[in-house]
Formats: C-alpha cells, sequence, structure tokens
C-alpha cells in the first residue's frame, strides 16, 4: 500500500464538502492500493479542530505546519483574498495544489499568481467543478462528435434559490465573478472557443442590501464567441422554485439541454405534464454532488500522475476575464470586449 496524504486549509462551507469528500474517498482508493490521509487547518481553530475529529483526520494549528509535515498534495478552500498567497506557498512545497475558483480577487491580480506558477514548473487545478458533471459531460462528447452540428445558440442558466449572507455578497466581486463564472468557463470547454464581447444587463428587486453593496440580485449578459456564435448567461440570486442551472445548446442538426431532469426547478403551464417529478434542488452542492466528487478524485489522480490537469489556471484566468467585461459592462451600460491574453 502507498500513503497519499492530502492538506486542506480551510473549513468554511466549501472547505467542509471538501473534506467531506476526501474522506469519502478512502475506501474506494484502499481498493487500488492506497492509503489516503487527511490533514486540515483553519484560522478557526476550534471549528477546524473539531472537524478533524470529527472525520477522523489531523489537525494542525497553521498553514505553515501544515506544509512542513509533509504533504502530496494541498486543497484550498479559503476566501478568494487568500488564494495568491496559499497557491505560491504550495508550489514553494513543490506539491499539487487544488484551489477553489477564482485564482485572485481579479485578472490584475491573478497574473502574476501564473506567471509565478510557471515560474516555478507548478501544478495547479482549480475547482470549475461542472467539468466534472455528467450532463455538461455529455453535452461536450454530443458537440465534438458531431451531433448537434454546428451551434447557433446557447442559453445558460444559473440561479440561486435564496441568496447568500450580505456579508459574502460584499467581497465576491459581483454576481457574473461569483455566479456565472462558472458558466463563462463551461461554455468555452464546451465549445473550445472564446468569448470575446459581453453587454449586460441588471437589476436588483429583492433586499436592498444587496444593492447596498454594489451588487444585482438578477443580471443576463449577451455573449458573442470567435466564430460570431451567440449565447446567454442569465443568473439570479431569488429563484423561489429551487436552485436552477441549465444549459441549452441548440445546433444546426439537433439541440440538448443540460439540467433538465426530475429535479428541475420548473412547472409546465400545459395541464396533464407530470414532468419534473421530484423535488428540486435546494443549492449549488446539491446540485453538483456528483461533480465535486468526481474533482476531488481527479485532483487525488493528479497527485499520483495518473492524469493531466482538468483545469489549469490559464483556464480558470480566461473565464475570469469575461466575468470581469460582464461587471465592466454591468456598470457602464455598454459591450465591452473581453481580453484573451492570460500572461502579464
Amino acid at each position: 500500500m502507498s500513503d497519499v496524504i492530502l492538506g486542506l486549509v480551510g473549513v468554511g462551507r466549501i472547505g467542509v464538502m471538501h473534506a467531506n469528500n476526501i474522506v469519502a474517498l478512502k475506501e474506494g482508493l484502499s481498493l487500488r492500493g492506497v492509503n489516503l490521509h487527511l490533514r486540515l487547518t483553519d484560522v478557526a481553530t476550534e471549528h477546524a479542530r473539531s472537524m478533524a475529529a470529527d472525520l477522523g483526520a489531523e489537525f494542525l494549528p497553521s498553514v505553515g505546519e501544515l506544509l512542513a509535515s509533509g504533504l502530496d498534495g494541498l486543497v484550498i478552500a479559503t476566501g478568494t483574498a487568500t488564494h495568491p498567497e496559499l497557491i505560491r506557498a504550495g508550489v514553494d512545497a513543490g506539491i499539487p495544489v487544488f484551489c477553489e475558483k477564482p485564482v485572485a480577487l481579479n485578472v490584475t491580480e491573478a497574473l502574476p499568481v501564473l506567471d509565478y506558477v510557471r515560474e516555478n514548473n507548478g501544478v495547479v487545478q482549480i475547482g470549475h467543478q461542472r467539468r466534472f458533471d455528467a450532463g455538461y459531460m455529455e453535452a461536450r462528447r454530443a458537440f465534438q462528435a458531431g451531433e448537434l452540428g454546428w451551434i447557433h445558440s446557447l442559453r445558460a442558466v444559473t440561479c440561486d434559490m435564496t441568496p447568500p449572507p450580505i456579508g459574502f455578497l460584499a467581497s465576491s466581486g459581483g454576481l457574473f465573478r461569483d455566479c456565472s463564472v462558472h458558466d463563462f468557463d463551461i461554455l468555452r470547454w464546451l465549445t473550445g472557443r472564446e468569448i470575446v464581447e459581453v453587454y449586460a444587463k441588471g437589476s436588483n428587486n429583492g433586499d436592498p442590501a444587496i444593492g447596498g453593496v454594489g451588487d444585482v440580485d438578477t443580471a443576463v449578459a449577451l455573449i458573442t464567441f470567435d466564430d460570431g456564435t451567440m449565447g446567454t448567461v442569465s443568473a439570479s440570486r431569488y429563484n423561489g422554485a429551487g436552485h436552477d442551472v441549465r444549459l441549452e445548446i441548440q445546433g444546426s442538426k439537433g439541440s440538448l439541454v443540460v439540467g433538465l431532469d426530475a429535479k428541475t426547478a420548473l412547472l409546465s403551464a400545459e395541464g396533464g405534464v407530470t414532468f419534473p417529478d421530484g423535488d428540486p434542488h435546494q443549492s449549488f452542492a446539491e446540485r453538483f454532488d456528483q461533480a465535486y466528487n468526481s474533482e476531488m478524485v481527479a485532483f487525488v489522480e493528479l497527485v499520483m500522475g495518473e492524469r493531466d490537469n482538468p483545469c489549469t489556471p490559464e483556464d480558470a484566468v480566461a473565464a475570469s476575464r469575461v466575468a470581469d467585461a460582464a461587471q465592466e459592462s454591468l456598470a457602464s451600460g455598454v459591450p465591452v470586449r473581453v481580453g484573451l491574453k492570460v500572461s502579464s
């Protein structure tokens, strides 16, 4: 049996989910001759200590001690502002790094991180989990196989059931950076094309506090790809029917919808229609439970040298460039061209 030791920094909402997913991988990996171990830390030391005890993991009181303990990989699940420093620390330790999106608060701050990773031969996987969702993977396969023909329209939707805390929104960078960046990433990944222009509009008819921290609760972006294909990306914090994430792909030969299943947060206006007949998803964690698990499997395989990096920092920054352009367009009221250069 060989040992793989992962270190986790941050045990807030997303960190707890990653910690549970890592622990859940142990049994499957043991069948492959691998002992998976988890060590974790957080500035909220008592919470982290308690989490470690509950999970059968090891608690360490600081990032420095965690990195010095001899890790094979580092998982970063802290606030965005801390990502650059922690990515550099993981690269300096000579181990693969998994970091929740985005690389940094904005593209300007992310570019030096990309340079640092390249210059030091770092391996960093960014957490755009939709690349591991079964529906998006099938849509990409169908498009690449020619089953849809050429795409003429794309419509992406991401809607939260209820807004996150105002404190989170105050530092999230805006609805497009926090939420729609996942759509921008998956559209690039699926089509293999770059988004070159964005025209965005937004509104705020919910909690006035959202507007008070400079955000909107609902927005839509008209996007143009480098081959002229058009698409829309819409998002909302107030989709009371449930957490709704979908993508409609319409092509010259066929159409496909990702996220249309028994749990879709929609009702038909036509009488006698019973689909969908399941309970809608309540949150992103529930909607993408399988994808988050598969994403962490991919990182362990990356650590073990069994696969290529499924989402590089360059990929993530390219999606963030689109999100930045969307936020700029939202503020200015005019279309904004997307800068595509990903190195300083």
